[in-house]
């Protein structure tokens, strides 16, 4: 999925708390050649690497207010060079994008425990 991605993608990682939205980001940025250690931001609500595209990867779990996205700069983020993964983005309320690509991540209990169902889901223009 990373390979093929653009420039200018979105990528909206939905799933519980402690499901692997963060295992797929490092997965994600092992496809575009980053070598770096991904970490969640769950502090710093974002961590840019780079690859052989740049990789922005959100955590918006702390978020109160779509607002404090403005603070940081999101936009420039979002809409720029790079590949934006979003971890919680229901928290993005109004300002989530129209085009998007929808990665949900489940645990099913009636397999085994490492077993992850992952759906892939594009809203785009």
């Amino acid at each position: 999925m990373a390979k093929k991605s653009h420039s200018g993608d979105i990528i909206l990682l939905y799933g519980d708390l402690g499901v692997g939205k963060t295992v797929f980001a490092k997965g994600f940025a092992e496809g575009l050649g980053i070598t770096e250690p991904v970490t969640s931001p769950t502090f710093t609500i974002v961590h840019e690497y780079e690859g052989s595209k740049k990789m922005y990867h959100f955590d918006l779990y702390r978020i109160g207010d779509p607002d404090e996205l403005y603070d940081i700069g999101y936009e420039e983020y979002f809409y720029s060079d790079g590949v934006s993964l979003v971890e919680w983005p229901e928290r993005l309320e109004y300002l989530m994008p129209e085009n998007a690509i929808s990665v949900t991540v489940e645990k099913d209990l009636n397999e085994d425990p490492n077993f992850r169902r992952i759906k892939v889901d594009y809203y785009g223009g």
